[in-house]
């Protein structure tokens, strides 16, 4: 990421581009998180957030739930982990994003915060063609989404310092791989000074 060359004249325009923050809830957010901590990428999301609604640019929450653990996808895998702990307000978003001013609101069944949602809709509507994603887990919930806004054609903006993982190597992985050649890296400041 060291190589990245920085445009000071990379603008990114609040009208075109929504902030789309992956899965800052209880259930997500607890437990140990590498490179960063939860705290730090939700204080980061947090400035974001601010950012993003202080220019009037469109912010949506997306969140993980359930209604009885049958409306999600449970394939036969090599490796089982669960991520969220199903107890009572594992759904809520964190306390500091929770009441985010005008904020849409999604809730997905799955990783990906497009299949079987209204997401591609209302960014089209808004006539958005580029995404800045941040949020928990970056090989999961956000390189999913990210992928699925690679297939419907929309620019990407990957808040490096505001997403984190279970383990350093898979947040480093997706950052280094997969990423750069979907979209561009950027760090919260450098989203902040560069949204007008």
């Amino acid at each position: 990421m060291e190589n990245l060359k920085r445009s000071e004249t990379e603008l990114i325009k609040a009208e075109k581009t929504a902030l789309v923050v992956i899965d800052l809830q209880n259930g997500i957010v607890s437990g140990e998180h590498s490179p960063y901590s939860s705290a730090e990428v939700v204080k980061n999301a947090s400035k974001l957030i601010n950012a993003f609604t202080e220019k009037g640019a469109f912010v949506v929450l997306v969140k993980v739930s359930s209604v009885d653990g049958k409306d999600m996808f449970k394939p036969s895998v090599d490796l089982k982990i669960s991520l969220v702990q199903f107890q009572e307000g594992w759904d809520s978003y964190v306390p500091e994003i929770a009441n985010s001013k005008n904020a849409h609101t999604i809730t997905k069944r799955q990783w990906g915060a497009f299949y079987g949602t209204d997401l591609d809709l209302q960014l089209r509507r808004r006539g958005i063609d580029t995404i800045v994603l941040c949020g928990i887990s970056t090989g999961i919930g956000v390189d999913t989404t990210a992928r699925e806004a690679y297939q419907h054609g929309y620019n990407q903006i990957f808040v490096e310092d505001a997403m984190t993982a279970r383990a350093k190597d898979e947040h480093d992985y997706v950052c280094k791989y997969i990423f750069p050649r979907i979209g561009k890296i950027r760090t919260s400041e450098e989203v902040a000074l560069l949204l007008k």
